[in-house]
């Protein structure tokens, strides 16, 4: 699954937890949860989170894309990104603090570090040679 759009502000919730997302419209019916996925911006490829659901911790109420690129600090807003979900790395839920919410996310960061070091490598090189 692809998902694409220009990058807009939110609420700056993530990036003040320490996970500063680029969040793009959701004009898809996707499952809501958490993927491990690649951003291409710019021509390069990037290894990412990202969140697709209603950020219930916050009790919002509407459903978002928030996109988390993994050891990226550049100012993206306005920029035109593509997102291809790879896997689903979890299920979207409430926490019950901010403090759990960002033990899990650094948990799930975690776990994404291990999935793109032995399982994607490869294929990024691959994608990014057969252009």
């Amino acid at each position: 699954m692809i998902l694409h759009g220009i990058v807009q502000k939110g609420k700056q919730r993530g990036k003040a937890l320490g996970f500063p997302t680029a969040n793009i419209p959701l004009t898809q019916n996707i499952g809501d949860g958490i993927y491990m996925s690649l951003v291409m911006l710019d021509s390069k490829k990037y290894p990412s989170l990202t969140f697709i659901g209603i950020a219930e911790t916050f009790d919002d109420t509407e459903r978002s894309a928030e996109v988390y690129l993994l050891d990226f600090d550049k100012d993206i807003y306005g920029k035109r990104i593509e997102v291809e979900l790879l896997k689903k790395l979890r299920e979207n839920k409430k926490f019950e603090s901010t403090s759990a919410l960002v033990k899990q996310m650094k948990d799930d960061t975690m776990e994404a570090r291990e999935y793109f070091k032995f399982d994607i490598r490869n294929k990024i090189k691959i994608q990014m040679t057969k252009k």
